[in-house]
């Protein structure tokens, strides 16, 4: 910058001395334009200087986070209560809605007699393999008494003690127990297997029945709708006696977050050539005019739309005349003093200063000069 103030100087004095003092030569209409292009020359510098250095920009908006209020219920539900009021806070945990409660009350209680049912019948189901090591306990003596005896009647018909019919007789009885011990072991096996259906040893039925005791418990719990964060209610779509859930599909209000508001920037790509992550921000917001805020470069933002391409079949389009304009990048700014009021969505201008440069005054001027015409007129600066 001051090279450029010096051969200004330096021309003006070369001029004055040429033409004016000394006049040696005479100052023709053909100097005056030489004269007029060296200077506008070197004016343009500071104006590309200050570009790089100072890059200003009123394209800007403040964004905050912003919650859709949607109602987590399975199937339609009334509106009993809204305890919301439109453009007010809230705080984190504050009860805003109200829903009828009757049906998933019900269903809470059907499942919690389900588990107690479930929890009775993995009782059963050990006291059933009891029952049936007695039954293959007894099927066994049963078994052991017929072999016994249709070893004695054999050998008394053998030896014509005894009659062929009650050695046949017993030979039966054999068949028939060796058939009730099968019985009564495969009874076992399955309530063995029955028994042994576990997760960690707990029975997979009870395990079943108390995830659909937590579900109608979650449900039952989605019929009181609280604030997750602090923030102001706007957009409230729902009134008492209105019905809500699944096939009431949208948000019944939105919920603007206080915490984490930032500035998003938008400049021109040769603008962000010396622009880093950290370099302070002079800010100017529009519903404060006239005044100034310091904040720094949080995230620069190299993405756009304009590269974006969705899958598709169909082979993109370049036309040769370009019918928009060069797409802006944005650049995330915070605010050093987290106190400033930041309404949602309020615009203002941002002022970059990437160096200690004398080129920044430029930039200083022009957000002054949008800042302070505020006052006056919003101009379109």
């Amino acid at each position: 910058m001051m090279g450029v103030v010096a051969i200004t100087l330096l021309y003006v004095a070369f001029v004055w001395l040429v033409f004016f003092k000394f006049k040696w030569l005479r100052f023709t209409p053909a100097w005056g334009l030489v004269s007029a292009f060296f200077i506008l020359h070197l004016l343009i510098v500071p104006l590309v200087g200050t570009r790089m250095q100072s890059p200003f920009t009123s394209n800007v908006r403040v964004v905050r986070q912003t919650i859709q209020l949607i109602p987590r219920l399975p199937e339609p539900t009334l509106v009993t209560e809204v305890l919301a009021r439109e453009n007010t806070p809230v705080k984190k945990g504050d009860l805003l809605f109200v829903f009828d409660q009757e049906i998933y009350q019900a269903q809470v209680d059907s499942a919690q007699a389900a588990v107690v049912a479930a929890e009775q019948n993995a009782k059963i189901l050990e006291a059933d393999i009891a029952i049936a090591k007695d039954s293959v306990a007894r099927a066994q003596a049963e078994l052991d008494f017929a072999l016994v005896q249709q070893e004695r009647f054999t050998n008394l018909a053998a030896q014509r003690a005894g009659s062929q019919e009650s050695a046949d007789e017993w030979t039966t009885r054999v068949t028939s127990a060796e058939a009730s011990l099968a019985e009564a072991q495969e009874s076992q096996k399955r309530a063995e297997l029955a028994y042994a259906s576990q997760i960690d040893g707990v029975n997979t039925t009870v395990i079943q029945a108390e995830a659909e005791l937590s579900q109608a418990l979650y449900y039952l719990g989605q019929t009181e709708m609280r604030a997750p964060k602090d923030g102001i209610i706007y957009n409230l779509q729902v009134q008492e006696g209105m019905v809500a859930g699944t096939l009431r599909v949208g948000a019944i209000a939105s919920l603007i977050v206080d915490e984490d508001p930032y500035l998003l920037a938008a400049y021109r790509q040769e603008n962000l050539r010396n622009v880093r992550v950290g370099q302070p921000v002079v800010i100017a917001l529009n519903t404060h005019p006239g005044k100034h805020f310091t904040g720094k470069v949080d995230e620069i933002w190299y993405a756009s739309r304009r590269g974006q391409f969705l899958p598709s079949g169909r082979l993109p389009v370049f036309p040769d005349i370009p019918i928009h304009t060069e797409p802006r990048l944005p650049v995330k700014i915070t605010l050093d003093d987290p106190d400033v009021p930041m309404g949602i969505g309020v615009g203002g201008a941002t002022l970059i200063l990437t160096s200690d440069s004398p080129f920044t005054w430029i930039g200083q001027i022009s957000l002054r000069t949008y800042t302070w015409a505020r006052w006056v007129y919003p101009l379109p600066i």
